[in-house]
């Protein structure tokens, strides 16, 4: 699949626009990187300066980038993808104006949203460091490129916790997944073990148990997800529940074949049969780029005010990777929108005081 040259992003060739230059063919994801590419193309002078860089292209981003456009904000995305945690979603309830969406769908939706209704640069890319610079910020991406702006939305979100034991690494996508995956059929018929005793380990049991042969529930404490839905797992006759047992290892040869685990404080340990494990142990904020600039809490997660900034000025954040309540994707999406607002008026009070 051929990649836009601006942004990187992956494009379908019958539907991405195209154009002829130096006899090659290019593919673009929209209008917007089209003419971004001749206009650079004629000038010889990519752009790399902005008001304001958004980084992160989860619900806050993407909803911060919009809100950044309709506001007419001079501003830049760079997200290693598009949709964050909200891709892996099989099932989101009561996000206003759907009773029921999956996260693909809302994602695409909201790509769709960014990309052609209200355009902004974007570029697909992992941000490694930021530096505060004189009247703003640099920030480099994996490329080594460096883009420069006024302002920063970090809306870096969480990435699933992992066990760190044997076996882990090896089996990645081989057996071994985090949250929901959205084919399930590799599990189809076969034993299946489930890590986790929230609530997101509960909807991937009950998306499991009309798929899976048997299912093992495993969790280090007693199950502390909504007592509504541990009474209706419970009611799975192809479920078995291991409380106060701790995951130790994933053995196989080519695949995941068993799961390891250990009753605490006890010697006894079981080897669990397994086609694939689904660990749902809690996510971590992705805070590290500003965890040098901003002021983090206990949990790591960068502490904002009512309006989005941080102790840093000039960096904004939003969503999950902030200590705002709830960790939700409609939460998430009130918290971007409300981050660029408080951008704009952070780039016209910066404007006052330079005249």
């Amino acid at each position: 699949m051929p990649k836009d040259p601006v942004c990187n992003m992956e494009v379908d060739e019958k539907d991405a626009l195209t154009t002829e230059c130096d006899g090659q063919t290019y593919y673009f994801c929209s209008e917007g990187c089209m003419d971004k590419f001749l206009k650079e193309k004629a000038c010889k002078l990519p752009r790399t300066t902005y008001d304001l860089i958004i980084i992160g292209g989860g619900p806050a981003g993407l909803t911060a980038a919009v809100y950044a456009a309709t506001l007419k904000i001079d501003a830049f995305l760079i997200a290693k993808d598009l949709g964050g945690q909200a891709i892996d979603s099989t099932k989101i309830e009561n996000y206003m104006g759907y009773d029921f969406i999956t996260g693909p769908e809302l994602t695409k939706r909201f790509q769709d949203q960014l990309i052609r209704s209200h355009y902004i640069d974007h570029l697909m890319s992992q941000v490694e460091k930021i530096e505060p610079l004189e009247g703003g910020f640099s920030v480099i991406t994996s490329e080594l490129r460096k883009y420069t702006a006024k302002a920063l939305i970090v809306a870096t979100g969480m990435t699933r916790r992992k066990l760190k034991i044997p076996g882990e690494e090896e089996f990645q996508r081989r057996g071994v997944f985090y949250g929901n995956i959205q084919d399930l059929a590799f599990v189809q018929g076969e034993d299946a073990v489930v890590v986790g005793g929230g609530n997101s380990a509960m909807q991937i049991v009950e998306n499991l148990h009309t798929v899976a042969r048997n299912i093992h529930l495993v969790s280090d404490s007693e199950l502390k997800a909504d007592p509504v839905i541990i009474e209706r797992i419970k009611r799975f006759k192809n479920l078995r529940i291991y409380e106060g047992y701790r995951t130790i290892e994933f053995k196989g040869s080519k695949t995941l074949s068993a799961v390891v685990i250990k009753k605490m404080a006890s010697d006894e340990k079981l080897e669990l049969p397994a086609k694939g494990v689904f660990v749902a142990i809690g996510l971590q904020p992705n805070s590290s780029l500003v965890s040098d600039l901003c002021d983090l809490n206990e949990r790591g997660e960068i502490v904002i005010n009512p309006d989005c900034s941080t102790s840093y000025p000039g960096i904004f954040a939003a969503g999950d990777v902030t200590n705002a309540f709830g960790k939700r994707i409609i939460i998430a999406s009130g918290e971007g929108a409300k981050a660029a607002m408080a951008v704009r008026q952070y780039l016209l009070d910066l404007r006052k005081k330079e005249k």
